[in-house]
């Protein structure tokens, strides 16, 4: 797929991951269709940098815990986009530090439907809309390593992660040929705001390539499955080799 005027759209788009892939998108010469939530600012923000760019950017606002405006989303972003959707990228996520005594069913839900749920529903307004792209529509959801390694302090946003794996493998098969499906899994990109330097320099040292990666390694990552013809049902592990240590 050649990337230069497609339309995107990027959910959690208004910080963090999501706002670097809807920027990236943009560098690309993707016109971007830019969801947020609770972050109005991030994504003005976020529309304002894909503007300067010199594509059209596009704000829909939802809350996506809420099956119904999730499968609505892809319309309204095709329709602000002018009536088409060539990419869906599920980002919008949480991730809570919580022991495993203390997770509520309240907090429970709070994550799986927004972390996985929501990304079952996005995808399906978007499927007629995907279908109808030229040379067949892409999806990119975004995992995370936490998929395959159990973290427990972060019970509920591993099971999750390890659902978005499973989601992706699903939708790829079912949705073959005409759309590719494929998810991103980073690993020690952006730490949590909450975590001190020396929470950094650990991570840090117990990661193979003795770095943190950048926003930079996902954004190229979501581009190749993006643009590759021949890709799909993969999730493609970005963490330094934090995986094999």
């Amino acid at each position: 797929m050649d990337l230069r005027g497609r339309a995107a759209l990027v959910t959690g788009a208004g910080r963090r991951i999501g706002q670097a892939i809807a920027i990236g998108l943009a560098e690309a010469g993707c016109d971007v269709a830019v969801h947020f939530h609770g972050s109005a600012e991030g994504g003005e923000a976020t529309a304002r940098q894909i503007r300067e760019r010199g594509r059209r950017a596009a704000l829909v606002p939802s809350n996506l815990r809420d099956a119904g405006a999730a499968r609505d989303l892809a319309p309204a972003a095709a329709k602000a986009l002018g009536g088409r959707l060539d990419i869906l990228v599920n980002s919008a996520g949480i991730m809570v530090r919580q022991p495993v005594e203390e997770v509520t069913e309240e907090s429970w839900d709070e994550t799986l439907d927004l972390n996985l749920r929501a990304y079952f529903f996005v995808a399906q307004g978007a499927i007629p809309l995907l279908r109808a792209a030229a040379g067949g529509g892409r999806i990119v959801n975004i995992a995370d390593v936490a998929a395959f390694e159990p973290w427990p302090h972060y019970v509920q946003h591993a099971v999750s992660k390890a659902g978005v794996v499973m989601l992706t493998k699903s939708l790829a098969r079912t949705l073959a040929p005409a759309i590719t499906v494929n998810a991103v899994a980073p690993g020690a990109v952006l730490l949590p705001e909450s975590w001190d330097d020396a929470a950094r320099e650990r991570i840090t040292a117990s990661t193979p390539l003795q770095r943190l990666g950048s926003p930079a390694d996902v954004v190229g990552a979501v581009t190749y499955l993006l643009e590759s013809d021949y890709v799909t049902g993969t999730t493609l592990v970005v963490d330094g080799g934090r995986l094999i240590r």
